[in-house]
């Protein structure tokens, strides 16, 4: 399958970035913080088998404008850049690390609009280590620029396994990174440190699925289970030795428990 070419859009004079690809009922994708849109390159194909799928870039990303670092705020580019895109009321949202954050933001204030929510290696809060490795990321960026925390970024998307068998792994986290605006960086940093949507989980009615690897580092299981355990009926799903990004460190066992 060739990749389709990125659609660009105008929305309240800031410019919006994606792909769109495949057909049938309509399923967005919100990549991660320290990853991009590409980490679901090997399973776009499948996904483009059964769904129209949108892969969005996230604000800062591959030509998508940085926005303020409010949850409505993303809530709203959110809601509009599927708009943009032509996807209408109904649709699946699927999001990765600061991805399934945002999708879980969405879901929390426009539930009505999904068919059913997929969360995949996130949290809907951090506890105070976390919240410190967010300060201190968004730091090394604003003086040494998105190349500083190369290192740092690779460690939290993979395990050192991973690591070990691909050892270019950290040089490609530091090209992917310096592809992100800085501002953007910071702002999401700054949206995670201040995350605390568990509370309103609870009163969540839509149909949702939980993916974690197991030795993530970034957003470990136990955080991922908290969600899972907050929303009513919903469904929790394990990846065994995997780390913080499923789709690009094990393809067919994401595409797996999206099935299961």
């Amino acid at each position: 399958m060739q990749k389709p070419a990125p659609q660009h859009h105008t929305i309240h004079g800031k410019a919006v970035t994606g792909i769109q690809t495949g057909q049938g009922s309509d399923l967005v994708i919100l990549h991660s913080l320290l990853t991009d849109a590409r980490a679901f390159d090997l399973v776009l194909p499948e996904l483009a088998r059964h769904h129209r799928v949108t892969l969005l870039n996230l604000p800062g990303f591959h030509g998508s404008d940085p926005i303020d670092a409010s949850w409505s705020a993303y809530n709203s580019w959110i809601a509009d850049a599927v708009a943009a895109f032509g996807v209408h009321d109904g649709f699946t949202l699927l999001g990765n690390g600061f991805g399934g954050s945002l999708a879980l933001g969405y879901a929390l204030a426009y539930p009505e609009t999904l068919s059913k929510l997929v969360i995949c290696d996130a949290a809907a809060g951090f506890p105070e280590q976390g919240k410190q490795a967010f300060r201190v990321m968004a730091e090394k960026v604003a003086t040494g620029g998105l190349g500083a925390i190369a290192e740092i970024a690779a460690n939290r998307v993979f395990h050192p396994a991973y690591l070990a068998a691909h050892p270019t792994a950290i040089e490609e986290r530091r090209e992917a990174l310096m592809l992100i605006h800085p501002d953007a960086f910071q702002a999401a940093c700054s949206l995670l440190v201040e995350a605390d949507l568990i509370p309103q989980c609870r009163s969540l009615k839509l149909l949702t699925l939980v993916i974690c690897g197991e030795l993530d580092a970034a957003t470990p299981p136990v955080l991922n289970r908290a969600i899972a355990e907050a929303i009513p009926h919903a469904r929790y799903v394990e990846l065994p030795q995997i780390g913080h990004c499923p789709p690009l460190e094990a393809p067919q066992a994401f595409l797996d428990a999206l099935n299961s």
